[in-house]
C-alpha cells in the first residue's frame, strides 16, 4: 500500500492539494493513504490533518517570526509523524517557512524519503539564496510558473513545470447569469465584487479600507451591488465584518458562486494573491490592495527585488492591474481607482485585454496541475 504525506497551510495550497490526491488515487488506486496536514478540500479527500493550518497561516517576516517556535514545533511533530509512518514520498505544499523546517527534519528521520516542494517560493522576488535552499533539500521542484524555472535550475534544483492552478483547461468557467439571478442584479447594472485575502491578518488590516471604499462608491452609486465573496479560511470573520456594513451586501461563500461572482463582476477590489490571476481569467478588471504590519513592511521594502506584488504584473512586467499598498491603501484612493473602471467601460476592456496577455507569460492554458503532478510524484515513487 503506497502512502504519502502531504502538507498545505494555505487556501489556495489545500485546493492544490486536493487536486494532487484526487490524480494520485486515479493512478495508485483507492488504497492509497494520506497523512500530513491540510484545511478543509485535502480533508475531504481523507486527510486527516495533524493540527489546523490557521494556527500557521501567516504572511509577513516578522509575523513568520512570531510564529516560528510554534512552527517548529509543528514541524517536529509531523517529522515524527513520517518516522512512525513511513511514506513513501512527502509532498510539501506553498509556505516555504515551514516546508524549510519540516523538510530539514525529513531529511534527519528520514534520509531516503523522496521530498517534493509544490509551489516554489518567490525567490525571484525576495531572498535569492532560498533557490539555493530549495535544490539542498528537496528532490524536485514542482513549478507553478512558467518564467521562474530558469531561476531554480540555475541553483541545482531539478524543476518540472505543472502549470498554474487557474489556468487549467478543465476549470469550470462561472456563469454571469445565475449570479445575477441569485442577488437581483437586473442585465447592466454594476456589479462590485469584494475579495478580502484568505488570512485573518489579512482580513483585519485590509477591511476597514475596503468598507471605506465601498461606502464612497455606495454614496454615489446607490444602485451599484456588492458582492462579497470570502475565502473559506476567513468565512466567518468576513460575515461578522460585512454584518455591520451600513448598506446590503451579498456574502457568497460557496465555490460555484464565487466562480459565478468574477464572471459577472463589473470590477473587483481584491487582496493580492492568488485570486487576482483567478480573476484575469475571468476576464475581470481589478484594483488590488495589500497591508503588511509596519515592522514587516519596512523589511519588505528592502528585500523585495520586484516592482509589482501581483503576480499578472510581474509577468507583464507594468501596471496591468494598479496597486494600492501600504499607507496608498486608502478608502478614498481604492474608491477613486474602482470609481474610474466602473465610469469607463473602455478602460475596463483595456485592462481586461492587458491581463490575459499577462497570462500567457504565465505558461498559458493547459491540462490541470494535479494532473502533471501526480504523474511526477507516481514515477518518483516507482523509481524509489
Amino acid at each position: 500500500m503506497t502512502k504519502v504525506l502531504l502538507t498545505a497551510l494555505e487556501a489556495s495550497g489545500d485546493t492544490l492539494g486536493a487536486g494532487l490526491m484526487r490524480g494520485l488515487k486515479q493512478r495508485l488506486g483507492p488504497d492509497v493513504q494520506f497523512i500530513g496536514v491540510g484545511g478543509a478540500e485535502m480533508q475531504g479527500e481523507g486527510l486527516a490533518s495533524a493540527f489546523d493550518i490557521a494556527e500557521l497561516s501567516v504572511v509577513g517576516l516578522l509575523d513568520g517570526l512570531l510564529a516560528y517556535r510554534r512552527a517548529d514545533r509543528r514541524a517536529r511533530e509531523i517529522a515524527e509523524l513520517a518516522a512512525r509512518e513511513a511514506p513513501d514520498i512527502a509532498v510539501l505544499i506553498d509556505s516555504w517557512g515551514f516546508s524549510y523546517l519540516l523538510a530539514r527534519r525529513l531529511r534527519r528521520v528520514r534520509p531516503s524519503l523522496p521530498l517534493v516542494k509544490y509551489v516554489a517560493p518567490q525567490a525571484w522576488a525576495t531572498r535569492p539564496g532560498r533557490a539555493k535552499a530549495l535544490a539542498r533539500n528537496f528532490d524536485r521542484l514542482l513549478s507553478i510558473i512558467a518564467f521562474e524555472a530558469p531561476l531554480f535550475e540555475a541553483a541545482g534544483a531539478q524543476v518540472t513545470f505543472v502549470g498554474h492552478p487557474a489556468l487549467a483547461d478543465d476549470v469550470p468557467k462561472g456563469d454571469a447569469h445565475r449570479l445575477r439571478e441569485r442577488i437581483g442584479a437586473a442585465e447592466g447594472e454594476q456589479i462590485l465584487l469584494v475579495l478580502p485575502g484568505s488570512r485573518n491578518s489579512e482580513v483585519a488590516r485590509l477591511m476597514p479600507a475596503f468598507e471605506a471604499a465601498v461606502t464612497r462608491l455606495k454614496a454615489v452609486r446607490p444602485d451599484l451591488h456588492v458582492v462579497v465573496a470570502p475565502a473559506p479560511t476567513v468565512a466567518e470573520q468576513v460575515v461578522a465584518r460585512t454584518a455591520g456594513w451600513p448598506f446590503r451586501t451579498h456574502v457568497v461563500e460557496d465555490i460555484e458562486g464565487r466562480r459565478d461572482a468574477m464572471a459577472a463582476a463589473t470590477v473587483a477590489l481584491a487582496c493580492s494573491g492568488t485570486v487576482t490571476t483567478e480573476l484575469a481569467v475571468a476576464g475581470c478588471p481589478m484594483v488590488v490592495a495589500y497591508r503588511l504590519g509596519p515592522a514587516s513592511y519596512q523589511i519588505a521594502r528592502r528585500i523585495v527585488r520586484t516592482r509589482f506584488i501581483t503576480l499578472i504584473n510581474i509577468a507583464a512586467d507594468e501596471a496591468v492591474a494598479p496597486e494600492l499598498i501600504q499607507d496608498a491603501c486608502t478608502g478614498r484612493r481604492l474608491a477613486d481607482e474602482l470609481g474610474r473602471r466602473l465610469d469607463d467601460p473602455g478602460l475596463r476592456q483595456v485592462q481586461a485585454d492587458a491581463q490575459t496577455r499577462a497570462l500567457e507569460a504565465l505558461g498559458g492554458v493547459g491540462p490541470p496541475p494535479s494532473e502533471r503532478a501526480a504523474e511526477v510524484i507516481v514515477t518518483m515513487i516507482t523509481r524509489s
